[in-house]
């Protein structure tokens, strides 16, 4: 299969791919944040993935940057037409599926990160209650143990 865009063309995939890198970016600052309020265990594997996920963004801005900066030179351009483009497609066809596997791992991560959150505020909502329900029998045991006193005397 045999893609050829012209240089407007180009630029404009340059920059939609820009965008989505920078919205991945974005994605995993925000992971970032919210993985790092949350408890140690949780937290030490959460992090460990967004260090993956950091890794692969990076590799692939490496990547769209070489092949942006190798756009826009045309000697460049003339010497990857000579070497197949073909070649120059199937690695692109490569580097987009990596880059949309990325975006969903991205997605999937966000996704449980939210349920994670979730439980964590139920699980508080929770322990309110059984603080407030200790502290409501504390006072009645008080209140019990008050009368039984006066009684006695």
């Amino acid at each position: 299969m045999r893609f050829s865009y012209e240089p407007e063309q180009k630029r404009q995939k340059f920059s939609e791919i820009k965008a989505v890198l920078d919205d991945a970016e974005s994605l995993i600052r925000k992971m970032d944040l919210e993985a790092r309020s949350l408890q140690p265990n949780v937290k030490a594997v959460l992090l460990a993935k967004l260090r993956e996920y950091k890794s692969d963004l990076n590799n692939l801005k490496s990547e769209h940057k070489r092949l942006a900066s190798a756009n826009s030179n045309q000697a460049a351009r003339d010497d990857l037409l000579e070497s197949g483009m073909a070649d120059a497609m199937s690695v692109s066809a490569n580097q987009r599926g990596r880059l949309m596997m990325s975006t969903e791992r991205l997605n999937e991560s966000s996704d449980r990160i939210k349920e994670s959150r979730r439980t964590m505020l139920e699980t508080e909502e929770l322990g309110v209650s059984i603080l407030q329900d200790l502290h409501q029998q504390r006072q009645s045991l008080l209140h019990a143990n008050d009368t039984e006193i006066k009684m006695l005397f």
